[in-house]
């Protein structure tokens, strides 16, 4: 995966955004790993974690045709935002 890729990804899910966030927010905060971050700033489009040495998070949502696109962006913690966005349902065609 390309530096551009892992900073900045996309995914389109079934659930409204608002659903969006509450998942988010269970997913990075819940974890009890070297990778946990926690609710730093929230809005109605979006939330943004704090992690190890100050690493952020950003989870951006916004209606799109036959779902919600979720675009995610960090620097170091590409790994963890990958799995989070294949949690996600995905959109029935």
């Amino acid at each position: 995966m390309a530096a551009s890729q892992q900073t900045l990804q996309e995914s389109l899910t079934s659930l409204a955004p608002a659903e969006v966030l509450i998942w988010a927010k269970k997913f990075f905060t819940r974890r009890s790993t070297l990778y946990a971050a926690f609710l730093d700033k929230e809005g109605p489009t979006f939330a943004s974690f704090r992690g190890q040495g100050g690493e952020e998070i950003v989870i951006g949502v916004a209606p799109a045709e036959g779902g919600t696109r979720v675009t995610g962006s960090t620097y170091l913690f590409d790994m963890q935002l990958a799995r989070f966005l294949s949690t996600l349902p995905g959109v029935q065609s």
